[in-house]
């Protein structure tokens, strides 16, 4: 046994099943949700490790600064943009649950895509109206490239699925090269190459300040007037009035917007400062891509995976660096 392990939100009794089965003989789960506030305060200070959902809504006032012995605070999400980190302990080791939801946000990306090449929206609205076009022209996707900004987890799926139906892939990540197969890689600073080349482009990477804003007018001028622009990550890491714009301004080029600019998990409410929604080569989902029966499951044994590595004194995987964090 290396340790205890602070879980700082509630979980349900098969839940919390899988997280002590998971952690093995490498540690014992402590549930905070079980505790008076000096257990609370005392399960903090003495854990190995931290499994959290969102310390800025688990913990209480003050109980951040309780954390002191941990190796490593793991959260359940992939993304922890919307996480206030600094009120963690500094020089703790902080990870996202990279790549957790990555086969369903995948399977949704790959959806989104094959129902704007395919028109499936359109044409059954022109099917309402009684209007028959059988001769207009769709794409097929085989043989087309499909740009990934963002080669992790999330991405990496997304090339398995987007290689099934013919596409090459071509990706971007921060070392500029991985060992999952691509047709091409490079890094941030090739983003332009990526953008020209792309007939497709799925947005999988985090939301940093690096990549906030990252998608403006100048890089959707240089992609394909009819490409297809898929976001499964963060609504800011693309320029929401730039994008608006080039969508009226190019109607063959489409929107398959998954992830938005104000949601009500980070910010408390749904809204879109323009109306996405009224243009036709806009395709819109509740940023539900990774909602699939047994997520929860999944998304546990990965991070308590990650948690395994950090106990036995393994590199845990995911960490963020200090200029990775927003807030």
């Amino acid at each position: 046994m290396t340790g205890t392990v602070a879980v700082t939100f509630d979980l349900r009794a098969p839940h919390r099943a899988i997280v002590a089965e998971a952690l093995g003989d490498m540690g014992r789960p402590v549930w905070l949700s079980d505790l008076d506030d000096a257990g609370r305060a005392s399960a903090l200070r003495e854990a190995a490790a931290i499994l959290a959902r969102d310390t800025g809504k688990d913990l209480r006032p003050g109980e951040a600064g309780q954390i002191r012995s941990a190796r490593l605070v793991q959260f359940i999400t992939a993304g922890i943009d919307f996480v206030p980190l600094h009120a963690l302990p500094a020089g703790i080791a902080v990870a996202g649950n990279g790549g957790a939801y990555a086969e369903p946000m995948a399977e949704h990306g790959l959806a989104m895509v094959l129902a704007a090449s395919k028109r499936l929206l359109i044409e059954q609205a022109a099917l309402g109206r009684g209007e028959f076009n059988q001769f207009t022209r769709n794409r097929t996707l085989a043989g087309q490239v499909c740009g990934i900004l963002g080669f992790g987890g999330i991405g990496v799926a997304t090339a398995r699925m987007m290689r099934a139906v013919g596409m090459r892939i071509h990706a971007i990540n921060r070392r500029g090269q991985s060992d999952d197969a691509t047709d091409w890689i490079g890094s941030v600073a090739d983003l332009d190459m990526l953008l020209r080349a792309a007939d497709v482009l799925v947005i999988s990477t985090p939301l940093t300040p690096a990549t906030k804003d990252l998608i403006g007018a100048r890089e959707l001028g240089l992609m394909k007037p009819d490409a297809i622009l898929v976001n499964l990550a963060r609504g800011e890491i693309i320029q929401q009035a730039a994008l608006f714009a080039h969508l009226r301004a190019h109607p063959e080029f489409w929107a398959c917007i998954d992830a938005w600019w104000t949601e009500p998990v980070r910010h408390g409410a749904f809204r879109m400062d323009h109306p996405f929604l009224s243009l036709p080569n806009v395709i819109g989902s509740p940023h539900n891509s990774a909602s699939v029966p047994g997520m929860t499951e999944i998304a546990l044994r990965r991070a308590v995976a990650n948690i395994r590595r950090a106990l036995a004194g393994e590199t845990p995987r995911y960490v963020l660096r200090p200029e990775q964090r927003m807030t």
